[in-house]
């Protein structure tokens, strides 16, 4: 844990800032690694966990895992209940800040979280994942990495805006973003370089968010100044990136699993465009990176 709080150290300082312990709405509370990480925070002093599902199912598994006494509140859900309804009820009633995802599926988690009706979406919702290369100097946030499958410019742009505000709300002021694409030269025949051609024009002329906004650019010029002086591209931000806008879901998810799960990096994920932060762990998830989404969360929280 100790290099994981190295990487991540401003995240978690963050988190702990916290005047008051943030509820947090596990729904689905029935999966180890993320129980650990969340009564991991509420030892901290920062989550108030609130767990939702069938009571005597959470129950046996926090006895097994010694975690019965602590402190945290349950909502009894019958089996066969949609647990991720019941847990945006809790948090539309006022009673939880932080919605998190536990058993579920991905699609079942997200959809009732986009479905108007329900009050959470305030502008266009992406998932802004963190990770931390070892041979790179600073965390990178890439996304959109679940939720846009295919991304107009319009939305791609939207997709910056939320970048740059989960940055911000880190700490990050100004953050460099890079346009991902397959070559670092616009051609006809590659949609995505010549997007992100057109997004950095409208961005020249009315910036997107208060960022600087490179693009296309391919993933060896955004990590490496070498790479960059080698290939004679001129950009003086090579090597500085702090986030990454892929062209598509595909290369998000496909990207952050690679680095997190072959390349063992640590990575975390959060949705933005929501009006309360949605953290989006996962059961294969170490729970490591489960804490590091929660304080991320957490993070995103008016102090």
């Amino acid at each position: 844990m100790q290099g994981f709080v190295k990487d991540f150290d401003f995240v978690i300082n963050r988190a702990k800032a916290l005047k008051k312990p943030a509820r947090v709405v596990v729904t689905g509370a029935y999966v180890e690694n993320i129980l650990s990480a969340v009564f991991q925070a509420e030892a901290e002093g920062f989550c108030r966990p609130v767990l939702v599902g069938s009571e005597n199912r959470i129950l046996a598994i926090l006895e097994r895992m010694g975690l019965k006494d602590r402190a945290y509140d349950i909502c009894d859900v019958a089996e066969g209940d949609d647990l991720v309804q019941h847990a945006i009820d809790i948090v539309n009633a006022g009673m939880g800040d932080i919605l998190m995802r536990g058993n579920t599926s991905t699609r079942s988690f997200l959809m009732p979280i986009l479905n108007k009706q329900n009050n959470l979406v305030n502008g266009f919702v992406s998932e802004v994942a963190l990770v931390k290369v070892p041979y790179y100097d600073r965390i990178l946030a890439l996304s959109d990495v679940s939720v846009s499958v295919n991304p107009s410019v319009e939305q791609r742009m939207e997709i910056v805006k939320n970048t740059v505000e989960v940055l911000n709300a880190l700490g990050k002021e100004h953050p460099n973003v890079a346009l991902l694409a397959l070559a670092e030269k616009p051609s006809f025949h590659m949609r995505d370089t010549v997007e992100a051609q057109n997004i950095v024009r409208e961005h020249e002329i009315e910036p997107i968010a208060k960022c600087n906004l490179v693009g296309p650019i391919t993933w060896d010029l955004i990590v490496s100044k070498e790479a960059a002086k080698a290939k004679a591209f001129d950009c003086d931000l090579c090597g500085e990136f702090d986030a990454v806008v892929m062209p598509n879901v595909m290369a998000g998810n496909t990207t952050m699993k690679v680095l997190g799960m072959s390349a063992n990096c640590n990575t975390c994920g959060v949705l933005a465009g929501t009006r309360v932060p949605v953290a989006m762990t996962s059961r294969a998830s170490s729970v490591e990176r489960v804490y590091l989404s929660l304080c991320v969360a957490a993070a995103m929280l008016k102090k």
